[in-house]
């Protein structure tokens, strides 16, 4: 079984790939668990539930996002890996019911430190501390 973890990584990784291939969720996913070795897993359904969610919601989240961004910066000027993991962490914290706001938070900025750069971690917890209450 995947960790939910390994499931977030995969996500991030998968986002990373549609942008820069333009592929689709599914051919993203796919090739995405070849190269890491998780081909003859079945494709876990929060997956699935993570990618596809992104993609659908991606202009919602690039705004909600946008609103916490400083000096004129935008969405598109992030990088695309802290943009994948802001939007994972932001879609789940929106739609997933069973991790809690903070957790995905938290999961969000060990992503960051596992593939952003060393200002990745501060600048994900920064924006998406924004969308808890208290």
């Amino acid at each position: 079984m995947i960790s939910r973890h390994k499931i977030r990584e995969l996500a991030v990784q998968s986002l990373f790939s549609i942008e820069s291939t333009k592929d689709t969720p599914d051919d993203a996913i796919s090739s995405t668990m070849q190269l890491c070795d998780l081909a003859e897993d079945r494709v876990p359904d929060y997956l699935t539930f993570l990618v596809s969610g992104v993609i659908e919601n991606e202009d919602d989240l690039d705004k909600k996002i946008a609103e916490h961004l400083k000096n004129k910066w935008t969405v598109k000027r992030l990088s695309r890996i802290d943009r994948a993991i802001l939007h994972v962490g932001l879609f789940e914290m929106e739609n997933s019911l069973e991790v809690p706001r903070k957790v995905a938070i938290d999961e969000a900025i060990e992503l960051a430190g596992e593939f952003g750069d060393k200002d990745s971690k501060s600048f994900v917890n920064g924006i998406l501390s924004n969308f808890v209450e208290g």
